[in-house]
């Protein structure tokens, strides 16, 4: 990767961000939605520290096997990986 597009992608991540929060005085929306959107946050973050939790599990229960270390954090990835191909995220 080339420092011309490290750089876009860092703006273009950062154009993003602050977009919303210049947005987010001139959008209003009722308080249903935004309660909405609040629980929406949290599930999905539940949900990712979930399915992460999970991987690191096995993780942990093939390191407590005395598993390989090359093995443990495949079996890790492979479980939090599949699990988000299931669509357990």
């Amino acid at each position: 990767m080339t420092w011309g597009i490290v750089l876009s992608l860092a703006a273009g991540t950062y154009l993003i961000r602050i977009t919303g929060l210049l947005l987010r005085g001139r959008i209003t929306v009722s308080a249903r939605v935004e309660r909405l959107v609040d629980l929406g946050a949290t599930a999905l973050l539940v949900a990712l520290v979930a399915v992460n939790a999970v991987g690191v599990a096995v993780g942990a229960l093939a390191a407590w096997r005395k598993a390989p270390f090359v093995l443990v954090v495949v079996l890790a990835a492979a479980t939090t990986a599949l699990l988000r191909l299931a669509g357990i995220h």
